[in-house]
């Protein structure tokens, strides 16, 4: 196996540290010191890697951890680029990974803009590339995985396009209600409309849980997909509820109510990876040429056997 299988490790490392990065990042936001450090892309003058540890105290050590943290994240998108050049034979896939490249080199130059220029538009846009980002990042750690090029059990033509069209939809309604929500942390605006598209994300969520649920023994990576995608809905109700109660209805000690809001908007991104996976396990099941195997050819099933039992 050799080399081949660091491009499957280091798509899981840079999720990893998306995941952490962004948690960092809702911290930053929550405790409102995105500007604590006024310079961009130096800190304070330095070069940002040799900025002093003891001067990182207050909101400078949230605003510049965040900085070093997102360089880690593009260090590993282009270990993982390369990685992918040099082991993966389906080229749509090295080419993912230098749109990886690309995505992160744009999202910390918007970043960098958001200091510079002050503009609360670079900050909201800032988040909406995260989310995308997270979601390519996850792709590539399915599309890498050991079991993604086997030829999959096939639901006749009709289901699986009808879950592929429900399953797209739950993605883009989970990413708009993303979008709506660094509108409510950036600005304070858009709480009603937030509010209405997570019942409608809430609703299309459990409509795909109840019908995943029936391909629960022919399909179990389906049903674990749909599952992951209800808990992570739940939790954030919960969150989401809990933040907005104990900031206007009862009282809660300001740093419990940083965490609750960091954690309902890292769950909010890592929902919509979880829907982007959901999504491509769904698209895998038409019988037709299989655009996201390891040749690119056409998935057959065997002599006898009908496209729902072929293995």
């Amino acid at each position: 196996m050799g080399g081949a299988v660091w491009p499957h490790r280091l798509s899981w490392a840079t999720v990893g540290a998306t995941v952490f990065l962004l948690f960092v990042g809702g911290l930053v936001t929550s405790l409102r010191v995105g500007l604590a450090v006024p310079d961009w892309p130096t800190t304070f003058g330095y070069n940002m890697f040799l900025y002093p540890w003891s001067k990182m105290v207050g909101g400078v050590f949230y605003e510049h951890s965040h900085r070093l943290i997102a360089s880690a994240v593009g260090l590993l998108t282009v270990l993982l680029a390369v990685s992918l050049w040099l082991w993966e034979r389906r080229r749509w896939v090295r080419w993912l990974g230098a749109a990886a490249i690309l995505l992160v080199v744009v999202q910390g130059i918007i970043g960098g803009l958001r200091v510079i220029l002050l503009e609360v538009a670079f900050a909201i846009l800032h988040a909406c590339l995260a989310q995308a980002f997270l979601g390519l990042a996850v792709s590539l750690a399915l599309f890498t995985s050991a079991g993604w090029p086997a030829r999959p059990n096939w639901l006749p033509r009709r289901e699986a396009v009808s879950l592929q069209a429900l399953c797209l939809s739950v993605a883009l309604v989970i990413y708009i209600q993303g979008i709506l929500g660094a509108l409510v942390r950036h600005t304070g605006a858009m709480l009603m409309p937030h509010l209405f598209v997570a019942g409608l994300m809430v609703g299309l969520v459990f409509w795909l849980s109840a019908r995943v649920w029936h391909h629960r023994f022919d399909h179990p990576e389906l049903w674990r997909s749909g599952l992951l995608l209800g808990a992570l809905v739940l939790a954030q109700i919960l969150l989401g509820s809990s933040s907005y109660l104990g900031a206007f209805w009862a009282w809660l000690p300001r740093p419990l109510l940083v965490l609750l809001r960091t954690f309902h908007m890292v769950t909010g991104v890592v929902t919509f990876a979880a829907a982007i996976v959901l999504s491509l396990r769904c698209y895998r099941l038409s019988p037709r040429v299989d655009l996201l195997n390891a040749q690119g050819a056409v998935l057959a099933p065997a002599p006898g056997a009908s496209p729902r039992t072929a293995a």
